[in-house]
């Protein structure tokens, strides 16, 4: 390992490139704590660790939100214009056609997620302002028209700032610049955890610590194990012979992974889960008396742990499904392998092929679909276990690292083949 490092290390393009993307992780933590003027910054802590819901969401932004910063609302609308842009490519033809065009027209469709992303940023920015405005916490006072506007416009700003960086990490072929943001976001998060626990340490609670830490070692393990899963499919390529030459004749496989969806599920899940209680806490204070009473209903119904966590492994289960529904496209690979003279060993081409890649596939899903419920939920089966607000796992957040981290070191390994394949291996 240490052998590695000090390859990097002598390989100058390669060092540049690594510093350079450390540079820009560091100015977006930077950017995390400049605050948004006209805030209460304690208030707005005080009721972020009130609120599980919001922590969730705290998650994605790297503790931006709850900070209120320039970039309070991280990289989410970008995420979200990304996704709603795969989502159109399947139903509508044009867009298909622009995404098969290849580098071009990837190209554009990147074009169209960064229009789509400026007015997202503006409607998150303007929603989440006036949730803490009314949510009766002191957070924020009036705001002047101007201010507001001048608010929104700084939040929006910050969005787009982001997501610059994310590109111009992303240019350095050093993993995902967007994934690496939302990672460096949440390692920043481990020191004052730590802190946290070692403050309220108390000797009796060793075994909880040891039995906390077992678990931690064991879940990323399963996260790595999971991540990495995969099903190959046999493929045969039949002989074809072209003048004196013969072509094909070999043998390969067919990778499907177990994991298929990534963490996109979660994030739809989480939409959904948060979107309830925080339309509930606008009437709250309806003068509507059952309106009100129909409000706060909903807002201690999903602070029922019981409740959240069943259905937020429902909804992950469920859009796993529905994603990869999405992405994986059996009739196509299907037509793919015809056309390129593969087959898988046992079954006909075409129509069969198809049938039996769909059939694979939905057993296969079944695994990662758990496991990404039980990741998702993995933060409240252990404070009931534990009963400890700091000895918790964020399951997101553990499944967002150990993907990034892979990325990365894949392709920084790629690279250093790329310069020297003798000597790497």
């Amino acid at each position: 390992m240490l052998d590695r490092f000090v390859q990097i290390w002598k390989i100058r393009e390669l060092r540049n490139k690594i510093l350079f993307v450390f540079a820009m992780l560091i100015v977006f933590r930077l950017s995390a704590h400049i605050p948004v003027p006209g805030v209460d910054a304690a208030n707005l802590r005080n009721f972020f660790q009130s609120n599980q819901l919001l922590g969730l969401l705290n998650v994605f932004t790297g503790g931006g939100m709850q900070n209120f910063s320039i970039v309070m609302l991280g990289v989410g609308p970008y995420i979200t214009a990304s996704i709603i842009f795969q989502l159109l490519t399947m139903v509508i033809p044009k867009l298909e056609e622009i995404q098969k065009e290849g580098e071009a027209g990837q190209a554009r469709i990147n074009r169209y997620t960064r229009y789509v992303t400026v007015p997202l940023a503006m409607l998150n920015a303007y929603g989440f302002i006036t949730f803490f405005a009314k949510s009766g916490q002191g957070i924020i006072g009036n705001l002047t028209t101007l201010q507001l506007t001048t608010t929104i416009l700084t939040i929006t700003a910050g969005t787009i700032f982001l997501m610059w960086l994310g590109e111009l990490i992303s240019e350095k072929k050093i993993g995902n610049g967007i994934s690496l943001i939302i990672f460096a976001g949440i390692v920043a998060r481990l020191p004052s955890s730590i802190q946290q626990t070692l403050a309220t340490y108390d000797p009796s609670n060793l075994p909880t610590i040891v039995i906390f830490v077992a678990i931690a070692a064991i879940t990323i393990a399963g996260v790595v194990f999971i991540t990495e899963g995969q099903r190959n499919i046999p493929v045969s390529y039949a002989k074809r012979i072209r003048g004196n030459r013969m072509y094909g004749g070999v043998d390969t496989h067919l990778p499907m992974r177990v994991n298929q969806a990534g963490v996109i599920p979660i994030v739809f899940a989480v939409s959904i889960v948060v979107f309830p209680p925080i339309v509930a806490q606008f009437f709250s204070n309806s003068s509507i008396p059952w309106l009100a009473r129909l409000a706060t209903e909903i807002i201690l119904l999903f602070k029922n742990q019981i409740f959240y966590a069943a259905l937020y492994f429902i909804l992950v289960v469920a859009f796993t499904y529905f994603y990869t529904a999405v992405v994986f496209h059996p009739q196509q690979l299907a037509e793919n392998l015809q056309k390129q003279g593969g087959f898988i060993p046992g079954i006909r081409p075409g129509e069969p092929t198809s049938h039996y890649l769909s059939y694979i596939s939905n057993r296969i899903i079944l695994g990662g679909a758990l496991f990404l419920g039980i990741i998702a939920v993995l933060p409240n089966l252990l404070q009931s276990a534990t009963s400890s607000q700091n000895l918790v796992i964020g399951g997101t957040s553990l499944l967002i690292v150990v993907s990034v981290v892979i990325e990365t070191v894949k392709q920084v390994e790629s690279q250093l083949i790329m310069r020297d394949y003798e000597g790497f291996y």
